[in-house]
């Protein structure tokens, strides 16, 4: 099964909210995930990201790629950094 850590939408229209789920690459954007590690919410000033280092770090090693979008968010958060030294 590919898995896949990606953004699912949630908010009303014209104002979103982001879920930072885990989810078989196969199910629809804001279909069934596996597991939620966090959030980001761009309509804060600045916006907020709210991730689950723990969870995170073990989905990246189980072998979930995360979505360009998703991969920035851990970039900033430096979960990406944390993986790559963790992995070498």
């Amino acid at each position: 099964m590919a898995v896949k850590i990606r953004l699912k939408r949630m908010g009303a229209k014209k104002r979103p909210f982001y879920r930072l789920v885990v989810a078989d690459a196969r199910s629809p954007r804001d279909g069934r995930f596996i597991e939620e590690i966090g959030y980001y919410d761009p309509g804060t000033n600045p916006a907020t990201v709210k991730i689950d280092e723990e969870k995170a770090l073990k989905w990246l090693s189980n072998g979930a790629k995360p979505s360009d979008t998703a991969k920035s968010l851990l970039q900033k958060q430096g979960i990406i950094a944390k993986f790559a030294a963790q992995s070498n």
